[in-house]
């Protein structure tokens, strides 16, 4: 599923992509004995921290918050949507077990709309992790051309995941090391276990014997931003439309180009400088063809997608994002499908949300980023969207309980 900046977009790419929507299956595990390799595995991020190491403290009583009925009743629809999952996942925040949602969960596919926000207030309590100072971005599904075969103008492969693209450990890491999920890389022609392809490599043909073409998109530069959303729609000149999701990913490493531009001093206000916005850097690269595309071959990582047929877009917590309700968070800080109350000085995004979603450049307590849907405006809001303020998560009373921040 909202993925990775004073702008929203730009937020992403300085350090983002929506990349990452664990609803999806992983890739394969090498099961053979991975053989030796010196070459040396991408930067990985180790969760070190959490919610609870944070620090949490009660918040203020949901009934004094301006939640509107239909804020509520949006809200609603979605938190019922991610029950299930909630049931059953582990929150890696610490602040939930997996029981702590089950009364919630039960009574919610009963409220009737009108009884949305009294819903919420008798059955959550708010807490504040760590400073609470939120920032809030935003992210929107793409509408770009495309095709289902390759024609005169439609020349940009749309892949599939690749046949090749397993999890295995380098030689380097020894037996007794190899804990948790192996990385993602390949094996080469010599049986060793190496990194996967890069964007550039992906670019230039290497993995057109090994991933299937799903369909062909007509801009290289609409579709790079397409990668970085995580998902996205490709309208055919026959008017039809194929949804694409998030598959997998070549495990490389996610290089924001809006944080190398602005460092190189191409974005700004000055003589010469591009907007500091998605379009500003869109006309970059195309204004600056050959520099664009090395800029736009910093970022490694490759997003390879799936058609959707369902509905969708699906979230990180595998299921449907829906516009001005599903937001995506650091689940190390916000357990997926939990509520959040986001009180912005950006009042189009203030209000009730349900994580449901994460994102590359979205770490860190009270970093969030809101999801507007498809479309013109949904471009338009989620291309600007640059919200601070405070941010509560709403917790089932029983966790608020065993948490100490139950309100007296």
């Amino acid at each position: 599923m909202r993925s990775v900046l004073a702008f929203a977009l730009l937020v992403m790419l300085a350090g983002c992509g929506r990349i990452i929507p664990q609803g999806s299956l992983p890739p394969p595990v090498a099961t053979a004995p991975p053989p030796v390799s010196t070459v040396p595995p991408p930067v990985a991020t180790i969760i070190t921290d959490n919610a609870v190491r944070a620090g949490v403290a009660p918040g203020p009583a949901l009934a004094t918050l301006p939640v509107s009925d239909a804020d509520a009743h949006g809200a609603l629809v979605s938190f019922v949507e991610s029950c299930p999952r909630l049931l059953k996942r582990e929150d890696a925040s610490g602040l939930t077990r997996p029981d702590d949602w089950r009364e919630a969960c039960e009574t919610a596919r009963g409220v009737a709309p009108a009884q949305a926000r009294a819903f919420f207030a008798q059955t959550f309590a708010p807490v504040q992790v760590g400073d609470g100072k939120a920032f809030a971005t935003g992210y929107f599904e793409p509408e770009i051309a495309g095709s289902r075969t390759r024609r005169p103008g439609f020349e940009v492969p749309v892949y599939g995941m690749p046949s090749d693209l397993v999890r295995g450990w380098f030689d380097f890491i020894t037996p007794e090391a190899r804990t948790g999920t192996p990385p993602l890389g390949r094996y080469d022609e010599q049986g060793r276990f190496v990194l996967y392809h890069d964007r550039a490599a992906i670019e230039d043909g290497a993995i057109t014997a090994t991933a299937p073409v799903i369909a062909w998109a007509a801009d290289p530069v609409e579709f790079f931003f397409l990668q970085i959303q995580g998902s996205g729609r490709l309208i055919t000149p026959e008017g039809e439309v194929i949804r694409i999701g998030y598959a997998g990913q070549n495990g490389r490493e996610y290089i924001g180009i809006g944080g190398v531009m602005r460092s190189r001093g191409l974005l700004g206000t000055g003589p010469g400088q591009y907007p500091g916005s998605m379009q500003g850097i869109m006309a970059y690269i195309r204004d600056n063809p050959q520099e664009g595309r090395d800029m736009m071959r910093l970022n490694k990582s490759w997003i390879f997608f799936k058609e959707l047929t369902g509905d969708g877009p699906l979230g990180a917590l595998g299921v449907p994002v829906r516009r001005e309700s599903s937001v995506a968070v650091d689940p190390a800080f916000v357990p997926l499908g939990a509520p959040v109350w986001l009180d912005l000085d950006r009042q189009e995004a203030a209000g009730l949300w349900v994580a449901q979603d994460t994102g590359g450049a979205i770490k860190g307590a009270n970093r969030f980023d809101t999801f507007w849907g498809a479309g013109t405006d949904a471009r338009v809001i989620a291309g600007g969207m640059s919200g601070r303020g405070r941010a509560y998560v709403l917790l089932p009373k029983v966790a608020a309980v065993r948490l100490g921040t139950a309100q007296r």
